[in-house]
């Protein structure tokens, strides 16, 4: 069967660029490839058609006889081929490895870290890992803000290399296992596969004598005591960073930072809910149904009268407008609510036993709310009967 045209194998024109043949090469070799294909019989013998193509195109010489003579410059004794000594140039399989290494450098190269061309080094320096730091605060220094100091174990540079990780501050040398390119190469079967490499894993460089303070890290383990600014206002879940505050850099590099997570702990008399505090305040039965002042703590430290209604209920809330929480990033604070809790007496003597009895008896018109909701259950069991 006759062979099909090369620039039809990988679905591009004659005029094509090398990026152009490469990149139908590309696309041809995916959709084609076994692998891929288990159920397609002519699958493999189109991904060797598509890498015999791209074998021809890629290389100008070939492509240029190709363009001239077709098929005929690469069968042996004939056409371009017979001139050149019967040897063409080269067999119709194409070299696979040479092609698709092409391609899986194109397609992995930059994310396995390579870099084009001998002799480049990577970077040595390595920045630092950004560390995160729980405080827990009362509700009172979230209202104040607060000045804290906090003590973090970290990774500083170290002084006795001035953070290169070699003895006395000496620079690296070039790696001699990767020539400084970080990495290594290695033909398994049809693949070229890169990897980092072992002796300077990845980094280019090496050091011949390493610092003995940080052996050749460039740093040490160390606590540092810092003074962190917590604004009024904060809540559980703020977050505040502060920038090259975490763990110093690999030989020399940046610093990360230090996030610091703020948790406000529970109080025992206020429950926030944003910017708003909420107060429940026991009330007496008598102070509830005659009605009077009361007084109340505020987060500030101050207190505050509260009139309480006569014939007040539990639940009744009032508010204290601007005697919540400051807004973090400016503007009016928050409320505060006072919520009564009617409290019912305990541990009564007989003589106040006998005066709520006898109250009982002549507070029949004073319990509104109950006089109503009895009501209402006498019309319901009566619907039910009938």
């Amino acid at each position: 069967m006759a062979k099909r045209d090369y620039y039809d194998v990988l679905g591009v024109s004659k005029g094509a660029s090398a990026d152009e043949i490469k990149k139908g090469f590309r696309t041809k070799a995916k959709e084609h490839h076994p692998d891929r294909n288990t159920d397609n019989p002519n699958a493999e013998a189109m991904f060797k058609e598509a890498n015999e193509a791209y074998d021809i195109l890629k290389d100008p010489e070939k492509k240029a006889a190709y363009d001239r003579y077709g098929h005929a410059a690469f069968e042996g004794g004939t056409g371009a081929s017979a001139g050149r000594g019967g040897g063409g140039f080269g067999g119709g399989q194409g070299d696979f490895s040479s092609a698709f290494s092409d391609v899986f450098d194109d397609l992995f190269g930059d994310f396995m870290g390579g870099q084009r061309g001998g002799g480049q080094q990577r970077s040595r320096a390595t920045r630092g890992s950004d560390l995160r730091y729980n405080l827990s605060i009362s509700l009172e220094e979230a209202f104040s803000g607060e000045q804290k100091t906090i003590n973090v174990p970290t990774s500083v540079g170290c002084d006795g290399c001035n953070g290169t990780g070699a003895d006395g501050g000496a620079e690296p040398v070039i790696c001699p296992t990767c020539s400084g390119m970080g990495k290594v190469r290695a033909q398994q079967g049809f693949f070229t596969v890169e990897r980092t490499c072992p002796t300077c894993n990845g980094a280019g460089q090496t050091i011949k004598n390493p610092c003995g303070s940080c052996g050749g890290q460039g740093r040490i383990e160390k606590e540092r005591s810092l003074s962190v600014n917590i604004p009024a206002g904060v809540e559980t879940g703020t977050r505040i960073r502060l920038a090259g505050e975490g763990e110093a850099g690999l030989r020399g590099g940046p610093s990360g930072d230090l996030y610091i997570f703020i948790e406000v702990a529970e109080h025992d008399l206020f429950q926030r809910d944003g910017n708003h505090l909420f107060c429940r305040v026991p009330v007496s039965l008598a102070s509830a149904a005659l009605g009077g002042d009361i007084e109340v703590p505020t987060i500030d430290g101050g207190r505050s009268r509260v009139k309480v209604p006569a014939g007040s209920q539990s639940g009744r809330q009032m508010r204290l407008r601007g005697k919540g929480m400051p807004a973090l990033r400016g503007g009016a604070s928050g409320d505060m609510f006072i919520e009564m809790a009617v409290e019912t007496p305990v541990n009564l003597t007989t003589r106040q036993k006998e005066l709520l009895r006898e109250f009982d008896e002549i507070s029949a018109d004073n319990n509104p709310e109950g006089n109503t909701f009895f009501k209402n259950v006498k019309s319901f069991w009566d619907g039910m009967k009938n």
